[in-house]
């Protein structure tokens, strides 16, 4: 990208922040410049002998254009999945059968959240709709602006982000809020898809300018918030150092990246920071045994030991191919890229083993194992897949 279009892009971003009413055309500038349109072109993919064939168990084609961000979500032995033309769908992931498809009648934004008797979606608009995993409605609530993240379903709470960065805790039974959590952050921050984990009656949630949050999940209050990123340069663009990606809780750790900043060790009860390193993502980071899988924003895939950050490898024949968060499971990591295809690497040396193409557009950011070498992904023209490594 050239200076005068990205100087262009920036003045036109800070222009459009002061105007409400073009405010999704903000959106779509702010995801060209960070989200899905990559700078430099994708790396080309090279040849290797395959030890693995990836193999589609069953698909199935959400009819919508993907302009936001899905992932689907698991429930004892189903899936459930959305589109942004509205559809919801409940799918049996042994046999890829449709088990019930409804439409919403909404424009959906964000992924799906399943709990024990409820799947959640949200809306560009701030509607946040609750089904019972019949598919018949439960209600539906207004939040205060768009939902582009998957809810988070946790002792009796829908637990939700908004795109104003605020934080609601809403009852899963009747969909009355009990509480909003705010906090304020840097003049500019980028559109993400980020969410929330919830553990041990805290809700933990990264933020704009490199915070991570600690929250009272029974009343939306402050526990505690660190800095695990500090933005660094001197425009504001350079300075944003937002975290993108959800944290990982791995016993009495978080662990937690940023965009243009660090990944960070976090002990959860004193807020005291055990590692950091300086590594930038934007899809995030998965946990697996005693290794972190990390997708940098350049492209490089790293796998680091959790009890120091350590890395044990780093591939980086994938540049500039917009990973998805990696998927550890067992010996293999699998990752998505822009192109449609799944990598299937080795988890001790980081070598390929694999590769499979879903379709030609990108697959989204989150893959989701169902069972031993089995997981979920969802491509950006509706394509639902289950794949198994064999």
């Amino acid at each position: 990208m050239n200076l005068f279009k990205f100087s262009f892009l920036v003045l036109l971003f800070f222009t459009l922040s002061a105007c409400g009413p073009v405010k999704d055309l903000k959106d779509q500038i702010t995801e060209r410049m960070v989200g899905q349109d990559p700078v430099d072109p994708p790396a080309e993919l090279k040849e290797f002998k395959a030890k693995l064939n990836p193999k589609i168990l069953w698909s199935i084609k959400l009819e919508g254009t993907e302009n936001y961000e899905f992932s689907p979500a698991i429930m004892e032995g189903n899936a459930y999945a959305a589109s942004s033309n509205g559809t919801l769908i409940k799918v049996d992931l042994k046999t890829g059968k449709t088990i019930w498809n409804i439409n919403t009648g909404e424009t959906l934004s964000g992924g799906v959240g399943v709990g024990l008797n409820e799947v959640t979606v949200g809306t560009p608009s701030g509607l946040l709709i609750a089904y019972d995993l019949n598919s018949k409605l439960l209600w539906k609530t207004r939040l205060s602006s768009q939902i582009l993240s998957a809810p988070t379903i946790h002792e009796g709470l829908v637990i939700v982000r908004t795109s104003d960065n605020l934080i609601h805790g809403i009852n899963v039974k009747d969909g009355l809020k009990k509480w909003t959590f705010s906090r304020t952050g840097p003049p500019l921050s980028l559109r993400s898809n980020v969410g929330v984990v919830a553990s041990d009656g805290v809700v933990y949630a990264g933020f704009p300018g490199g915070k991570l949050a600690a929250i009272r999940e029974d009343n939306g209050s402050l526990i505690w918030e660190i800095t695990v990123a500090q933005p660094k340069g001197i425009t504001e663009i350079e300075r944003a150092s937002d975290v993108t990606s959800n944290p990982v809780i791995d016993g009495m750790t978080i662990y937690t990246v940023a965009y243009q900043g660090k990944i960070s060790a976090v002990d959860r009860v004193n807020a005291r920071t055990l590692w950091s390193r300086d590594i930038s993502s934007y899809t995030g980071l998965n946990i697996d045994g005693a290794r972190i899988y990390l997708s940098h924003t350049g492209g490089a895939l790293y796998a680091l030991a959790i009890e120091s950050g350590k890395t044990y490898w780093r591939q980086g024949d994938l540049l500039n191919r917009k990973l998805t968060t990696p998927l550890g499971m067992g010996d293999y990591v699998a990752v998505g890229d822009l192109q449609g295809y799944i990598h299937i690497l080795d988890k001790e040396t980081g070598q390929f083993l694999g590769r499979i193409q879903l379709d030609d557009e990108p697959v989204m950011r989150r893959l989701v194992e169902f069972e031993t070498g089995k997981f979920l992904a969802q491509t950006r023209n509706g394509g639902l897949y289950a794949i198994a490594i064999q």
